[in-house]
């Protein structure tokens, strides 16, 4: 079977401690290596604020895995991810040649123990919004 590349993006609950979501990432990690895949680069960009508020959460921690691996994983990643509770979205993405190219040329390869952790200020996740309609109630 020919193997491809993938990517694959975590968006895991941000209210679970920091070693519930590293469990999270490793349980990821060791199924795909479990499975034959090799992984190319995991970025943790840490926990984020949210466009819009999913399963009832403003707050993320996103993740990404570039992956080796033949075509019967994504299957069996998908249904890790809908059974695990404390992933909120995911998406797995098969990368073309074009994208692998711009990859290799545009980033570096992060090894585990090296990667970057982007963590937002607390500030920055919940600022204090006040909707129109509750200003409007709140003034009188």
């Amino acid at each position: 079977m020919r193997r491809n590349q993938y990517e694959s993006a975590l968006l895991i609950n941000a209210v679970l401690e920091d070693q519930q979501i590293e469990s999270v990432i490793q349980k990821v990690k060791d199924t795909i290596e479990a499975n034959g895949g090799t992984i190319k680069n995991i970025q943790k960009w840490g926990r984020k604020r949210l466009a819009y508020m999913i399963n009832k959460n403003k707050v993320g921690y996103y993740t990404f895995f570039r992956f080796e691996a033949q075509s019967d994983i994504v299957a069996k990643l998908e249904r890790i991810y809908k059974l695990e509770e404390s992933i909120i979205r995911f998406l797995n993405i098969k990368l073309g040649k074009d994208a692998i190219e711009y990859l290799e040329a545009h980033s570096t390869d992060y090894v585990d123990d090296k990667v970057e952790v982007i963590e937002a200020q607390p500030e920055e996740l919940l600022p204090e919004e006040v909707l129109p309609e509750e200003k409007n109630e709140n003034e009188n």
